[in-house]
């Protein structure tokens, strides 16, 4: 098992990201937000990914998501495409499309929350991007919404495990996916992340 961390222009609220720490706390990678929605771009991205790389880990990245329809989740995947490319970075890692509601803009904004949308808005992201990619989304949202078996793509499964800092037990990971998020705060010298495994 490999161990790692995904980031957003977000984490550096509370200060810089101290890279040597991250890999001295044992990760080997990180996944990094490169864009979000049909035309926004992280602005941290390139600058994560280069200092995630000087100190030797590895990268993914990841768009966060917020098609109602296949066909704006086609100029998302053009979108998250396009800032990658622009950014001239090397990723060792698959991208991943982020299918979530965190914000409730989807619910606000008349998302069909039906297992046959979710399913195309994935597929017609993962048919467009033209990159190495899979979905990340919560474990309810992989079970209800999101028929992840027939798009036959790598999986990151967000299923958090209670308390601060926690071990991580793959026995409570219930998808044995590509990946696992298995919680929000772990704890790397003094400032909290989400939690990664790779199988």
């Amino acid at each position: 098992m490999r161990y790692g961390i995904d980031v957003s222009e977000n984490n550096g609220n509370d200060g810089p990201i101290d890279w040597e720490d991250v890999r001295e706390s044992g990760c080997d990678f990180v996944i990094v937000r490169s864009s979000y929605g049909l035309n926004s771009r992280d602005e941290k991205f390139l600058e994560y990914v280069n200092g995630a790389h000087e100190a030797g880990l590895q990268c993914g990245a990841y768009h966060y998501g917020y098609a109602l329809t296949p066909q704006e989740a086609v100029q998302e995947a053009v979108n998250c495409r396009t800032a990658i490319a622009d950014a001239g970075v090397l990723l060792e890692l698959p991208v991943f499309y982020d299918m979530e509601d965190a914000d409730g803009y989807k619910a606000r904004h008349g998302f069909d929350f039906s297992r046959e949308n979710a399913t195309s808005i994935c597929r017609e992201f993962l048919n467009h991007i033209r990159l190495d990619c899979g979905i990340y989304a919560s474990k309810s949202w992989l079970d209800d919404l999101i028929d992840w078996r027939d798009l036959g793509c790598a999986v990151w499964n967000a299923q958090w495990m209670n308390g601060e800092n926690p071990t991580p037990d793959t026995s409570n990971d219930d998808l044995g996916g590509m990946m696992w998020q298995y919680t929000d705060k772990k704890l790397i010298a003094g400032h909290f992340y989400d939690g990664d495994i790779i199988y």
